[in-house]
């Protein structure tokens, strides 16, 4: 079957390619034996413009030089006119732009003096062509507009072809995607009357990458498969770019088969083809597919090659893409600090594409205008004075003699007016200056009020939190010591059985507790709002640190039924030891407190850019982002434990002031029901300028 369709193709290439040479050897007859009248001219355009279908545009160039002399000699306009379009054509095609527009712009003066609209229309939409080509989208937007009324209503449709994709193209360049997705309908309409394959396919996978970027993916779908079933099978070079852009729009929708049957294609016909922005976007894609379905050591080695081959190609779109897939690889591998690098990459490029786009879109707009502007490419239009009416010499001497009075007149007029202007400048200047200096005091005094204002309102908070915590303090105090005296009072009593006391043992301890970690808080808390707190920074390991702590709370933890993970690593960190003590305590006992039985908590440490992270997670209950918000800067927030324990409210407060007072940074992630981790961040040596 396949040979029928080559044999086939052969035979009517063979029959075209002999009706033309018959065609043009019938012209080369009659162009021979006419006389030098406008019949002739008429008879060279025809040779002229067969030349030109078949691409000879050298023997086509030479009939136009002749046509131009014999039109010239015979004063035949309209010949002059379309052998001037036809040369200007061909300097097109050689890409010689400047003569092009040259002869546009003279058939065209000749066409409006002929009223031809068919003719603009023509040398206007021949312009808007070179304009798209040269990146002059807003210009060659109006030159076919204005010729695409015309080029319909004669029904033109290789012209109106060529100006369809190309206004769509113009309309796709400065990102009115309706427009251009308008335009290629159009276009793909006269193209399938014109059994125009090649046109068909293009306009097809514009408009599927359209309906992408409009996030319409089941059309960009339909219109990719489209693409793939008017091309031959064996058309490797279309299918490679086509395969990973499709299987890219089955993944919107998680359809993992589809997407995967795509771009492993894809994949594998960019390999042997070696096609880089191909195998990008492939690879990239799969990446995205392997991650979503957990496959990553996959997904990683995929991204990398991605972004190897980005970077080589200066691809910024998908550079970004890959920035934003690693940044979620690694999070999702819990390697927070290379997903902070990635992140921090990820919006430094999209940031300076947002600028380049701003840039380019404000030019766009600035010079596109979306509908025909009539006006378009009318000159302005200058006065001219005639020859004839210019006066004599005579004349002119007495004019000059008047000029001169009237000079001297207005300079004289001119110097006393520049006086009075001058003496109201000086006035003016002089109550500017009186202006100035009473808004500056106007503006001291209220800075002043203001400060006063901003004192007072700091001191009524200071009198609130101080009021509220000490009512929080004594009540819970009162709980704690109340069970404890309780406790005590039934021992003297002798009520109490030896299985009764080892019961009561864990909940005296809890309390205990409560009211040594409340009293510690309170007065680290105080220390701090009174400025007495100094930091005395030295190396100690980390991992000791940790290990004292949790000895601390090992009892509790048993007794909650919680697991303990241990992470942590021995790394050096230059801080206050006794105060990093103290926020690791409050770390776990927050972790605790917030954790049920089967719960685990998870302690460790790493390095990232020159720091010890310290992170102490939890799979309790989580916190609500409205509650994060209050954490660090309410000094009285305090939510309930999962046994009811109860806090003040003071511990992650003063944890915040101990972690600054060290050159640190303290943070949380967390989600509600699933858990939270609690970040803190030390310099490994002493600060400069320390």
């Amino acid at each position: 079957m396949r040979k029928i369709i080559t044999l086939t193709i052969i035979f009517l290439s063979t029959f075209f390619g002999y009706a033309q040479t018959k065609e043009l050897d019938s012209l080369f007859i009659q162009l021979a034996y006419q006389k030098q009248d406008t019949l002739k001219v008429e008879t060279s355009l025809k040779l002229i413009k067969a030349l030109y279908t078949i691409e000879d545009y050298d023997r086509a160039l030479k009939y136009i030089i002749e046509s131009e002399k014999l039109s010239m000699n015979l004063n035949y306009r309209r010949g002059i006119a379309e052998v001037a379009y036809f040369k200007a054509l061909v300097y097109a095609k050689k890409d010689d732009y400047i003569n092009a527009i040259s002869g546009y712009t003279k058939s065209k003066t000749l066409f409006q003096k002929l009223n031809d609209t068919l003719g603009i229309a023509k040398v206007n939409n021949s312009i808007g062509l070179i304009e798209i080509k040269r990146g002059n989208y807003a210009k060659g937007l109006q030159y076919l507009l204005s010729a695409i009324e015309v080029l319909e209503s004669q029904g033109l449709k290789n012209e109106l072809r060529l100006a369809y994709s190309n206004l769509a193209d113009a309309y796709y360049n400065i990102k009115a995607f309706d427009k251009a997705i308008a335009f290629n309908l159009k276009a793909l309409q006269i193209q399938e009357q014109l059994n125009d394959n090649d046109g068909v396919n293009q306009s097809n996978g514009r408009l599927a990458e359209l309906y992408s970027i409009k996030k319409e993916h089941r059309k960009a779908i339909e219109y990719y498969e489209k693409v793939l079933e008017g091309i031959d099978v064996n058309n490797d070079s279309i299918r490679g770019r086509v395969f990973p852009k499709l299987g890219g729009e089955y993944l919107k929708f998680n359809d993992y088969q589809n997407a995967s049957k795509y771009l492993v294609q894809g994949l594998n016909l960019n390999r042997r083809s070696k096609d880089e922005p191909g195998l990008l976007i492939a690879l990239n894609n799969l990446g995205d597919l392997n991650l979503q379905q957990n496959r990553l050591i996959l997904a990683e080695r995929q991204l990398l090659e991605a972004g190897t081959i980005a970077k080589n190609i200066d691809n910024k779109s998908e550079l970004l893409r890959y920035y934003k897939l690693m940044k979620a690889l690694d999070s999702t591998k819990r390697k927070f600090d290379r997903a902070f690098v990635w992140q921090r990459e990820y919006y430094d490029l999209k940031n300076s594409l947002s600028k380049n786009d701003i840039n380019l879109n404000d030019e766009a707009k600035a010079q596109a205008v979306l509908e025909l502007d009539p006006n378009f490419d009318k000159e302005p239009t200058e006065t001219t004075v005639s020859t004839d009416t210019l006066p004599t010499s005579n004349n002119n001497s007495n004019i000059d003699s008047k000029f001169k009075l009237i000079f001297y007149i207005l300079l004289g007029a001119l110097a006393i007016v520049s006086t009075f202007l001058i003496l109201i400048y000086l006035k003016r200047n002089s109550n500017i200056r009186y202006t100035q200096e009473l808004e500056e005091k106007n503006m001291k005094i209220e800075l002043q009020n203001d400060g006063y204002i901003e004192q007072t309102k700091h001191l009524e908070n200071v009198i609130n939190v101080k009021d509220k915590l000490f009512s929080i303090v004594s009540h819970d105090l009162k709980d704690s010591l109340s069970s404890i005296n309780g406790f005590i009072d039934l021992l003297k009593d002798g009520s109490l059985s030896r299985e009764e006391f080892d019961n009561l043992i864990p909940e005296l301890s809890e309390n205990a507790n409560n009211a040594s970690l409340l009293l510690f808080n309170l007065l680290n808390w105080s220390k701090s709002q009174m400025h007495s707190l100094e930091a005395k920074p030295s190396l100690f390991d980390v991992q000791e640190v940790f290990e004292e702590k949790i000895k601390l709370v090992e009892q509790r933890m048993e007794s909650k039924g919680i697991a303990l993970v241990d992470h942590s690593l021995r790394d050096f960190a230059y801080a206050d030891r006794s105060m990093v003590e103290i926020v690791i305590q409050n770390l776990l006992a927050n972790a605790l407190k917030f954790c049920s039985e089967g719960d685990t908590i998870t302690v460790a440490n790493h390095i990232s850019n020159g720091s010890c992270i310290i992170s102490v997670a939890d799979t309790g209950v989580g916190i609500s982002k409205h509650n994060i918000e209050k954490l660090f800067k309410n000094a009285t927030f305090t939510t309930t434990g999962t046994n009811n324990e109860k806090g003040t409210g003071l511990g992650l407060s003063i944890c915040k002031e101990l972690v600054e007072l060290n050159n640190g940074k303290i943070w949380v992630e967390s989600t509600l029901n699933v858990g939270s981790t609690f970040y803190v961040q030390l310099p490994k040596s002493r600060p400069n300028g320390d």
